[in-house]
């Protein structure tokens, strides 16, 4: 053979002389060749055997059914359609037969005697085509399993599902086993393997020395390699390692090195590259929200102020892991005996959303300190976001009460109504004016009297949205829940989050509880 690799081939031919001459050709250029005598043994050999022929030389006259016949049924079932087939005849050889047999599925058409040179060559050509053409197949397929998998690594929220899709996927794409290993600063190193197309993936702490191996040497970029051994499998393999930012634990991945092509190594570097974005994004991600969140809780009340007369509790809950901190928050303050609470709500969810929320509530206390008033303090806030921070819009409950008589005096801006509890009964404080960062007066309040034992309830509306509920939904559940409100404040606090937060939540949650107590 010219170079060319060696392929399985059919014969079939009616006559014993024939089939050995053709056969000897084939064998001397090195190519395996199985024989069928009539057409029905051929395509019992074809579609109930198995036979995975790459290419077959089809007489014209066989003593069961016709090589036309034959070449018809070979192109019309799915698994060898693309098989090349080559006529031969000593006697169909005028220009109709030729052109019959074109036209009901020959590949090509050889009218005997047969110069032994152009059999072999017609059968190196064809063998071109359908290698090209599976080759063509084989990586348009692997690509569309590519860019499936990816999309689905991507929509991962933590890097232990996004390691299980990428594993899962790679075993898809590269049809057998693979492993891919990544790290993060919360979950540490962690591997993912998948024996087979199908298989289930294992999960498992990353060795070491799966880390150790950094051809990049720290810096950003994609490399590919073969190794003679694992660590995954024993063999061979090839391994993909992938950073997106300098100075970060890379992105590890392996296949078995068995049957891998030029075409497998390009798509390799893609996933391998793929995958290493995808962690680098998350950890991106996770970075910035433990940053939000740290800023966040760094902004509340170290400790509650003591006020007799009152109780009070307060919780703030993040959002779940795989959600964006927003800019919930609350302040207790005790100004001229009277204590003042506020809660709030910036809109959005980021690391911008927290800093945000930081500038509101510094400014709040610094309105507080000069006039307690819930009114003129929530109309100075409004003015100082319409100036300096435009773009912005919050949420604020802000009351103040006077402990000894109960008496409170609060302003809502766009923020969900407080809730009082006296006796089993729940009733909303309603009344509210425009959101923060809005043009219009914030000055009105609404003013009314706790009574010794009753509670005033403010939450954010983490605690009331719930996916797949509307806010009265949300705020119906809440009443219901704040029906009875235990002794312990702490203990009210932590029902009621269990109650309403069950699962995995979208939005931060600040809760915020005010009881009325004998004044002593």
């Amino acid at each position: 053979m010219t170079g060319e690799a060696a392929a399985d081939i059919l014969v079939v031919d009616d006559s014993p002389s024939k089939r050995y001459v053709i056969t000897s050709w084939l064998r001397r250029d090195g190519h395996r060749v199985a024989e069928a005598a009539t057409g029905l043994e051929a395509l019992h050999l074809l579609h109930t055997e198995g036979l995975h022929a790459e290419l077959v030389v089809l007489d014209v006259r066989l003593p069961d059914i016709d090589g036309f016949e034959v070449a018809e049924r070979i192109k019309e079932d799915p698994r060898t359609t693309a098989v090349p087939v080559i006529h031969i005849s000593a006697t169909a050889v005028h220009v109709v037969d030729r052109t019959q047999g074109l036209n009901r599925g020959a590949d090509a058409y050889l009218a005997e005697p047969i110069d032994p040179d152009e059999l072999l060559a017609t059968v190196r050509a064809k063998l071109r085509e359908y290698r090209a053409r599976r080759r063509a197949e084989r990586l348009a397929g692997r690509l569309t399993r590519l860019v499936d998998t990816t999309t689905e690594f991507n929509a991962a929220t933590s890097l232990t599902d996004l390691l299980l899709a990428a594993a899962t996927g790679a075993a898809r794409v590269f049809e057998g086993p693979a492993a891919v290993a990544a790290s993060s600063e919360e979950s540490g190193p962690i591997a993912v393997q998948v024996d087979a197309v199908g298989g289930d993936p294992v999960l498992r702490p990353a060795m070491r020395d799966q880390f150790e191996l950094d051809p990049l040497d720290g810096q950003a970029g994609i490399v590919l390699f073969p190794l003679d051994d694992g660590p995954w499998w024993r063999g061979a393999v090839w391994r993909v390692v992938g950073r997106a930012k300098p100075g970060r634990e890379p992105v590890h991945v392996a296949v078995p090195a068995e049957g891998f092509s030029d075409d497998d190594a390009d798509l390799l570097r893609q996933f391998g590259q793929a995958v290493a974005l995808a962690v680098e994004a998350l950890r991106s991600y996770d970075e910035e929200r433990r940053t939000a969140l740290t800023l966040q809780q760094s902004m509340l009340p170290r400790s509650l102020p003591a006020v007799p007369g009152v109780q009070l509790a307060v919780r703030y809950q993040p959002a779940s892991e795989h959600a964006s901190v927003g800019g919930d928050f609350y302040e207790i303050l005790r100004v001229d005996g009277r204590l003042v609470a506020a809660i709030g709500d910036v809109a959005g969810h980021s690391l911008r959303a927290a800093t945000i929320m930081a500038e509101v509530r510094h400014a709040l206390r610094a309105y507080l300190v000069e006039d307690s008033s819930p009114g003129p303090s929530m109309e100075r806030l409004n003015r100082m976001m319409l100036r300096l921070l435009p773009e912005e819009i919050a949420t604020m409950c802000l009351l103040s009460m006077d402990p000894a008589s109960g008496e409170v005096r609060l302003t809502n801006a766009g923020h969900p109504p407080p809730l009082r509890v006296r006796d089993g009964r729940v009733s909303l404080v309603e009344g509210r004016v425009a959101l923060l960062g809005v043009p219009t007066s914030h000055e009105d309040e609404i003013r009314l009297t706790l009574a010794p034992g009753e509670t005033l309830i403010l939450v954010t509306d983490g605690l009331i949205e719930v996916r797949g509920h509307t806010f009265n939904e949300g705020l119906d559940a809440l009443c219901r829940a704040v029906g009875e409100v235990e002794d312990d404040l702490e203990q009210f606090c932590d029902r009621l989050l269990s109650a309403l937060s069950a699962g995995s939540r979208d939005d931060d949650v600040a809760l915020l509880v005010i009881r009325r107590v004998d004044f002593g």
